[in-house]
């Protein structure tokens, strides 16, 4: 008879279930499963369910009749479905029992309520046995994701709009203190002042810093070369007179007016005693309205100098905020940084050819690192050498001699234009990394019969390589090379399973996050070391074992992952984890570069909203899965 009565029960469960998503849709056994295993709990109205301070949660709920009032569990928390009800049918603590921590949210009874509850373990069991439940799950937190590009995408839309509209007074456009003589300076101390703080433009002043005249590089020309003025004479004998003002108070808009009026490319910002404040150019109006993909790229292949592609490398940046704020994903934003970069390093070697004859050697630039993954960032700096072929009749050192001086050329006007030069000197003025096509296969062979820790990091730098000018089929040969080695060295590749697995998520077992890998950055993580790393590190060693050309981390997943016979919702479930921390670093360094600094990867979880938190929760804990599967596959 009791028999009965359970079996009566379940099948009602079953017929319950059934009724809704994603119970409809899953495998009958899955369904019975739970009607098996499940308990119906009461809960009198204004009950609380579940909360955060009830610890690590323990079961998933399915409500059965009722309603249920989800509360932001946090009075700090900013979060739209603060006021969400669920009622019959619906599932909840799905995220916090993925994660295995306690609920980010309250929930209340608002009446009467009985839940279906499905103890913890065999909610993952469940994950295992159906396919359909185990997409929704993943669902779910892709659902939290795309929250929370919403919520990324308004805050850097509200940046941009207040950063790009004409309606901007001119005190938000003036950048820098103005640099103004007065009109007795001579010639060539304006020239050379202009010269060595790249200044396109000087404004002549009286006594009492009224403007009274300016002079900008265009006049050098038609005013002081071509008549042969000398350069001792009066910086008042050749700047234009009457410069055309505008208060502080006055608009961008304004400004362009002024310019389209009288045919000039500078107005002057002044204040009510008519002092002069700042310069406004052509060139700022420009920014504001919006510089586009086409135009950026057509200003670096026509640059001519250093100082050209250090304003297309602004522009750069601008163009990467709005395409935040446009809700474009971290993954093409990185690639349309660092495209936009090569096009700027590419013009740079073209200048720098212009003194240097290579004519008759087989040679490429080649860029590694976060570069060669096509996965640049706002804040990088240099990594990068040259491969040549060196032939018979040629003099090796001499050879190499006249490709250092010109690498080291290019790495400073490299630096000059925003790329730092790397403090690990990896760079083609190196003379370690400016090798003929064999000594690279050598030294490639080398780190892979001797895998030492020096070798495996070198691995993790330099095998992600990529072509960037002169013979790409060098850099084509070099591949083929690397991974013919690779394939043929197992244990090579067991070492550097190993080394990906020396840095773990810094997930907590009794707190949310490890925050103290830094002890000069307390309470933040190092989104860099201990989060994009261990997803590039882990889809390095699947490329290289799958012989995966590819270079850049979300095309390894996906087609090493192909290879690997990894289902498809669980690599893009790693690719979304590694892509919103891309993003949280974007927009990091975005801030820190606003306030000056330099822009780190160092991000306290303190500062995230709720959403992110649990995001970034649940990306640390897709890196731990990849990390699995490196310890299954190499038995570590």
């Amino acid at each position: 008879m009791a028999n009965s009565a359970t079996e009566m029960l379940i099948s009602a469960c079953i017929r319950f279930l059934q009724a809704y998503p994603p119970f409809d849709r899953m495998e009958v056994e899955a369904v019975r499963f739970i009607a098996e295993r499940a308990k119906l709990a009461h809960y009198p109205k204004g009950a609380q369910i579940l909360g955060s301070e009830m610890g690590v949660a323990r079961s998933l709920y399915i409500v059965q009749c009722g309603r249920v009032r989800v509360k932001a569990g946090s009075p700090l928390a900013n979060v739209e479905y603060s006021s969400v009800t669920l009622g019959p049918g619906q599932a909840f603590s799905i995220g916090a029992l993925m994660a295995q921590r306690p609920s980010a949210n309250a929930y209340v009874a608002r009446e009467e309520v009985f839940c279906y509850e499905l103890p913890s373990d065999d909610f993952f069991t469940l994950t295992q046995k159906s396919t359909a439940f185990n997409l929704f799950c993943t669902q779910h937190i892709a659902g939290l994701l795309n929250q929370s590009r919403q919520q990324l995408q308004l805050q850097f839309a509200q940046r941009a709009s207040e950063q790009k509209t004409m309606n901007s007074p001119l005190t938000a456009i003036v950048k820098r203190e103005p640099v103004a003589v007065g009109p007795l300076a001579t010639i060539r101390q304006v020239v050379e002042t202009m010269a060595g703080q790249h200044l396109g433009s000087m404004v002549v002043v009286d006594e009492a810093s009224h403007p009274i005249g300016i002079f900008t590089l265009s006049d050098v020309l038609k005013r002081i070369v071509l008549p042969g003025v000398p350069l001792d004479q009066p910086i008042s004998s050749v700047m234009s007179g009457s410069p055309q003002t505008l208060p502080l108070a006055a608009n961008a808009h304004d400004a362009a007016l002024v310019m389209a009026m009288h045919g000039v490319r500078h107005v002057l910002a002044v204040d009510e005693g008519g002092s002069l404040r700042g310069v406004i150019s052509e060139r700022d109006l420009f920014k504001l309205q919006g510089a586009g993909l086409r135009q950026i790229r057509h200003a670096i292949d026509a640059a001519t100098s250093i100082q050209v592609l250090q304003h297309a490398r602004a522009d750069v940046r601008q163009l990467a905020l709005t395409m935040l704020a446009e809700g474009v994903g971290a993954q093409e934003i990185t690639q349309f940084i660092s495209t936009l970069n090569d096009t700027v390093t590419r013009r740079i070697i073209s200048l720098n050819l212009e003194r240097h004859d290579f004519y008759g050697i087989d040679w490429a630039w080649l860029s590694f690192g976060s570069e060669g993954r096509d996965e640049q960032t706002f804040s990088t700096d240099q990594d990068n050498g040259i491969v040549f072929v060196c032939t018979d009749i040629m003099d090796r050192e001499q050879t190499q001699l006249r490709f250092i001086e010109f690498a080291r050329e290019v790495n400073e006007d490299l630096d000059r234009c925003g790329f730092p030069l790397c403090k690990g000197n990896i760079m083609a003025s190196n003379p370690d990394l400016c090798l003929t096509i064999d000594e690279w296969e050598e030294r490639f062979a080398q780190w892979i019969h001797t895998p030492e820790p020096q070798a495996l990091l070198n691995a993790t730098i330099f095998f992600d390589f990529r072509p960037l000018h002169g013979r790409f089929n060098l850099a084509h040969r070099l591949r083929l090379s690397l991974l013919r080695q690779t394939r043929g060295n197992p244990l090579f590749l067991r070492m550097l399973a190993q080394n990906a697995l020396s840095v773990a998520p810094p997930l907590g077992r009794f707190r949310d996050f490890v925050t103290d890998g830094d002890p000069d950055h307390p309470g933040c993580i190092d989104l860099k070391k201990f989060g994009v790393r261990l997803f590039t590190d882990a889809a390095r060693v699947f490329a290289l074992a799958r012989q995966v050309e590819a270079t850049n981390t979300v095309h390894r997943l996906k087609r090493a992952g192909a290879l690997m016979n990894i289902p498809a919702e669980d690599v893009a479930a790693s690719i979304e984890g590694f892509n919103f921390l891309q993003l949280l670093r974007l927009r990091h360094q975005h801030f820190e570069q606003e306030q000056g600094r330099a822009g780190d990867n160092f991000v306290s979880p303190d500062d995230l909203n709720e959403i992110e938190r649990r995001i970034l929760k649940e990306a640390f804990r897709q890196a731990r899965k990849l990390q699995a599967r490196l310890k299954i596959d190499y038995q570590l």
